[in-house]
């Protein structure tokens, strides 16, 4: 998945541009952002370029995420995605009939890669009832000094605080964010290889990576398709809805 994704980088023109950012939601409102729902689009850091609007390092090095269906639409991830592991860890959850509704390749570069605040993924991804599932897997180590995600135990017990919202003037939260107490939060350190399993409701961050050394990491959100139904008012509208995914007999 590294070695793929260094020649999607090296095929990207980087003149189509979009920064990512999770505390400034209103950047992401442009038709980019929501047209990755079915593509594969490129979102760089913010301190990525300088007041003259360059890159201050190479494309490689700038590059904050790769999103969302690299799960459908590249073979590498896909091959991953889809596989008889992943699909029968989701049964095992409990998933009658799981689809995958976005992917993402993170990056956290060094130096710049960007913090992301706390948050709970039902609040993008909602169904009713709730059933999102984030598969977290460390294409490197995360480690305390390269921005490794950060979780408070038991907060998946304790509900929704609020949603992100698709409205006609972009996309907002319903609720302003909830004061935490960082005190709560334990590290996740983990080993290259190694997949976390994120409930929705699990309020969790990571920190900026202030190493010379990235955490790169893919990432998937699944949720349920029987008996859940999908939120109209979620950011990511398809034109087409995602595969369920199976598991092989």
């Amino acid at each position: 998945m590294m070695k793929r994704m260094d020649k999607l980088l090296d095929d990207f023109d980087y003149t189509t541009v979009s920064v990512f950012s999770t505390k400034n939601q209103q950047r992401l409102t442009d038709d980019y952002f929501y047209q990755s729902a079915e593509n594969i689009s490129f979102f760089f850091e913010e301190k990525a370029f300088g007041d003259d609007g360059s890159l201050k390092k190479p494309k490689q090095l700038s590059i904050n995420k790769v999103g969302h269906a690299l799960h459908e639409l590249d073979p590498v991830f896909k091959g991953f995605s889809t596989s008889e592991k992943v699909s029968g860890l989701l049964f095992s959850l409990g998933y009658k009939k799981p689809v995958i509704v976005q992917s993402m390749y993170i990056f956290k570069q060094p130096g710049i890669g960007g913090e992301v605040v706390p948050h709970q993924d039902n609040s993008f991804l909602y169904t009713e009832p709730t059933s999102c599932t984030g598969l977290w897997l460390a294409l490197e180590d995360a480690t305390l000094l390269n921005g490794c995600l950060w979780a408070i135990p038991g907060s998946h017990k304790n509900g929704l605080a609020r949603r992100f919202l698709r409205g006609e003037n972009g996309v907002y939260f319903d609720q302003p964010s909830p004061s935490y107490d960082q005190k709560d939060f334990v590290s996740i350190e983990v080993k290259a290889g190694s997949l976390v399993l994120i409930h929705g409701d699990l309020i969790h961050q990571s920190f900026e990576n202030q190493s010379s050394k990235s955490r790169h990491a893919y990432s998937m959100h699944v949720v349920d398709t029987n008996g859940c139904k999908w939120a109209p008012e979620n950011w990511m509208r398809r034109k087409v809805d995602p595969e369920p995914l199976f598991v092989a007999s």
